[in-house]
């Protein structure tokens, strides 16, 4: 592939690297560094002069280092005259913060800033994977690909789960409706959704069933999981509402706090997470959690993106 060139930001280069190696490319020569002040050097170690140039940087660990190191990065390319930069970040900073609620109307619309420091960086394209609200691809005036991990997901529930045409997709919360009942129909199996009332953010009070679970594996299917106390809750209601079997599935395993004793405790089988986000330190602490790989989608939609071709392929399929 000529004229294309791969960078990894140092939140999750082993996705980088998996990219990479999936296009048959080496990865570009990046030097982070911090001054003793903590601010972020980037200096990209070869020429982009007139490349394709494609930056992998996460929204996760230490959030704010990270977003700011793929700003600089975007902008040191920029300026050394790249011909296009696109920015792929698999699980999106700030991603949770994208409307006004009725209640504290005086918070921030931090997704929407985060959109307008990438295009100002330089940013001329972006892919990312599963955004917590389509509607911020709105926030861009420039072109966002947001990719599905629901072929992978789906790919994983046929080969792991042996009960699976007898199981009921469940969704922890009203939000995620969309999202559970298309892979619902993908699978033709019934879906279920929990309604849930929240006095504040991260604690959630009393949980609502509205479908059917009882003698079926119920699999919980959302977004993303923080501190796990909504799928964790979710998982006793359905057990006491008759389920056999837990799984839980989710594109984005942030695991913060709590979340790893909260796994460990709780009723799941398995509790299943894209590799958005590291998760090989969990790994470690939690037998639960399993990991799909979706460096070939990303590598893929990098591939079709480089050569101008279609996307729209990977939101139902899988590259083999």
């Amino acid at each position: 592939m000529p004229n294309i060139k791969i960078f990894s930001g140092s939140s999750h280069p082993d996705l980088g690297q998996k990219i990479a190696d999936r296009l048959g490319l080496e990865l570009g020569k990046v030097v982070t560094k911090k001054f003793s002040n903590q601010e972020t050097c980037v200096e990209i170690g070869e020429s982009v002069r007139g490349e394709d140039v494609y930056i992998v940087q996460s929204g996760c660990g230490e959030i704010n280092d990270n977003l700011m190191e793929l700003l600089i990065m975007i902008n040191a390319c920029k300026i050394a005259s790249a011909s296009r930069v696109t920015a792929v970040i698999p699980c999106f900073p700030y991603a949770r913060q994208d409307k006004k609620d009725k209640v504290g109307s005086r918070a921030p619309i931090s997704a929407k800033l985060v959109a307008n420091m990438l295009s100002v960086s330089g940013a001329n394209h972006i892919i990312t994977m599963d955004l917590h609200a389509s509607q911020i691809q709105g926030f861009f005036d420039i072109p966002v690909d947001n990719l599905y991990a629901e072929p992978a997901v789906l790919k994983w529930i046929k080969e792991n789960i042996n009960e699976w045409k007898n199981c009921t997709i469940v969704s922890p919360d009203a939000g995620g409706a969309k999202r559970v009942t298309s892979i619902a129909d993908r699978l033709n199996v019934d879906f279920a959704l929990i309604h849930k009332e929240r006095k504040k953010a991260n604690e959630v009070d009393r949980m609502v069933l509205v479908g059917d679970v009882k003698d079926r594996v119920a699999i919980l299917v959302d977004d993303m999981a923080d501190t796990c106390g909504t799928i964790c809750h979710a998982a006793d209601k359905l057990v006491s509402a008759g389920a056999t079997k837990v799984y839980a599935i989710l594109t984005h395993g942030i695991f913060s706090g709590p979340a790893i004793t909260r796994i460990d405790n709780a009723c799941f089988e398995a509790v299943v997470v894209t590799n958005t986000i590291p998760q090989e330190d969990k790994m470690k602490h939690c037998s639960k959690i399993q990991v799909i790989d979706i460096s070939m989608i990303l590598a893929e939609a990098i591939r079709r993106t480089h050569n101008g071709e279609s996307v729209s392929y990977l939101f139902s399929h899988v590259p083999l």
